[in-house]
């Protein structure tokens, strides 16, 4: 959109978004300053794979009523052509700011099109939408969030019959439905309160969420008694993880949880923990330091939407946090070994993990005899392969999915990691080695001694508005067509997922495999404007790892630049 496109636009939104009186004061607040008028009008914000997300606030590239309705309404459209009629819907949202408002526009929009809706009486996880849109036949589901962004963001999350996040097919087709739509003819909705009581929208049983911890109980590895009185620390970080947590630790026998206080209640503002990722320390002070003064040995952390969990260790007298990636690990040999040791392991078992994760996971699959599935970065490609398994009767199959990015899954009652299940098997592994004398830390070293020592490390690249938006495309191409070394390392194989590598679907990343067994891939974020890179180097040392680490970040940082 040019300049001239993009200033009428604005001038049009002044005229008619009338029904949020923040988006009004907000456009009459940057009347004059240009910048910000492009930046907030200059693209439609993206719908893909993963629905919506952006900064909450006016114009087309935000997060606001009227993006919602737009995008609902399409999905609508799209909905009615795919099923014809009988078609439901499940909603759930986030602690984020305008969650609740957006959850019920999109309920009155669904509704008003003929839909019932299901809705939670109160904010629940990503993972209870995935499970309520599967048990109540539903034919989607919407979650508001924004997952671990900053404050500033919301999002718009749907997911189709199966419980997992649309397919990349589905999302151009809703796309195209949205594209048809003026943003400002999507209006006269009947409201939420009205439909509420024509039953046209429904609020969900509290049964549905026992059931769902029933379902993540099932999931325990663990056939011996162990002492469960161990000492946790918790924090939702003000998001959805409150009460399922500690109901489904407080009924496998876990009471001995302290939680952080500040960062207890829902708060989409998020005071003590601005980037509210259990990736970054920063998030998890607060809880370290109540771990140190009630002496814990473990902080549990489960972000906004509670789909992804993080942990931070006791080491002598201070806290270690692990990534992802060597949680993973860890869960991943811990189910293998307690299920062959109680003889649960199924036959041909499976795991499936993304590209970006780890390749120690394979290491520790074969060893235990386990086959693994890579697939493109996104947990609903995992959930896609619990799908297809299920398809065939094979779901017994499935024994775990991980990504790098905190993501954990063992059962198939979902199609979405689920940080509700990666809480309670983290806490039952903590306590079975606990029993055992052994720390987290000293398990891990036990498998980096058995399996060769492996270092992963992420680094972001932020590029903002549309000049950045042109930079990353710049970069991709740059590596894609003319980066054959990195840090002197050689590129001794570049797959370039954007043709379609070994069956997945298309996807702007790139995977370079170099000398000394380091690999680094790069890929722009789906969510956010930035660039990943994921540097996996294996070798026999941490020395030696983060020393070719820093010479590769270096190179990268003026490669991406």
């Amino acid at each position: 959109m040019n300049n001239e496109n993009i200033k009428k636009e604005y001038e049009r939104w002044l005229a008619l978004a009338k029904d949020d009186k923040d988006l009004k004061e907000e456009l009459l607040n940057i009347k004059n300053d240009e910048d910000k008028i492009i930046d907030a009008f200059y693209r439609d914000l993206e719908f893909g794979t993963g629905g919506l997300r952006g900064v909450i606030g006016a114009g087309t590239n935000r997060m606001n009523i009227y993006v919602i309705r737009k995008a609902s309404q399409g999905l609508a459209n799209y909905l009615k052509k795919e099923y014809k009629e009988n078609i439901e819907v499940a909603i759930s949202y986030d602690s984020r700011i305008k969650s609740l408002l957006f959850a019920k526009i999109a309920a009155e929009v669904f509704a008003s099109n003929g839909f019932i809706v299901h809705i939670f009486k109160e904010l629940m996880p990503t993972p209870l939408l995935s499970y309520a849109t599967r048990k109540l036949n539903c034919k989607a589901g919407i979650m508001i969030t924004a997952s671990h962004n900053p404050a500033k963001y919301n999002g718009y999350k749907v997911y189709g019959s199966d419980g997992c996040q649309i397919t990349t097919e589905a999302a151009k087709e809703i796309l195209a439905e949205i594209n048809s739509l003026d943003i400002f003819e999507c209006k006269n909705y009947s409201k939420f309160d009205e439909l509420l009581k024509e039953k046209k929208i429904k609020y969900i049983e509290d049964s549905l969420l026992d059931n769902f911890i029933n379902e993540v109980l099932n999931e325990s590895v663990l056939k011996e008694e162990i002492d469960k009185n161990v000492k946790i620390v918790y924090t939702p970080l003000n998001g959805t993880g409150l009460v399922p947590v500690l109901k489904t630790l407080k009924r496998a026998g876990f009471c001995n949880v302290f939680v952080v206080k500040e960062q207890e209640k829902p708060d989409g503002n998020f005071p003590t923990c601005p980037f509210p990722n259990p990736e970054i320390r920063e998030a998890m002070e607060l809880g370290i330091k109540y771990a140190k003064e009630e002496d814990a040995d473990l902080l549990i952390a489960t972000d906004p939407d509670c789909d992804r969990v993080g942990i931070a260790v006791k080491d002598k007298n201070d806290f270690v946090l692990l990534s992802g990636n060597q949680t993973g690990v860890l869960l991943l040999d811990f189910i293998c070994s307690m299920r062959i040791k109680n003889k649960t392991m199924p036959e041909n078992p499976v795991l499936v993990k993304t590209i970006v994760t780890t390749d120690m996971a394979k290491k520790v699959a074969d060893f235990y005899g386990v086959e693994v599935k890579d697939v493109l970065t996104g947990f609903k490609f995992i959930g896609e392969q619990i799908g297809l398994l299920e398809q065939k009767h094979m779901q017994n199959r499935y024994i775990f999915g991980f990504e790098e990015s905190y993501g954990y899954l063992s059962g198939t009652y979902v199609r979405d990691k689920d940080a509700v299940d990666g809480t309670f098997l983290i806490t039952e592994m903590f306590a079975y080695y606990k029993s055992k004398g052994v720390s987290l830390l000293e398990k891990l070293n036990e498998l980096y001694e058995k399996f060769g020592y492996c270092g992963n490390y992420l680094d972001t690249y932020k590029f903002e508005g549309i000049s950045g938006f042109n930079r990353m495309k710049e970069i991709m191409e740059d590596f894609r067509n003319n980066i054959n070394s990195i840090a002197g390392f050689k590129v001794l194989n570049k797959v370039d997922y954007s043709l379609g590598i070994n069956g997945l679907p298309k996807s702007n990343v790139i995977k370079m495999y170099l000398e000394k067994d380091i690999n680094v891939v790069i890929r722009p974020s789906g969510t956010e404007p930035k660039i990943k890179t994921y540097i996996e180097i294996s070798c026999d040392s941490v020395e030696e790892s983060q020393l070719n680490y820093n010479k590769i970040l270096e190179n990268l940082k003026e490669l991406i630049k």
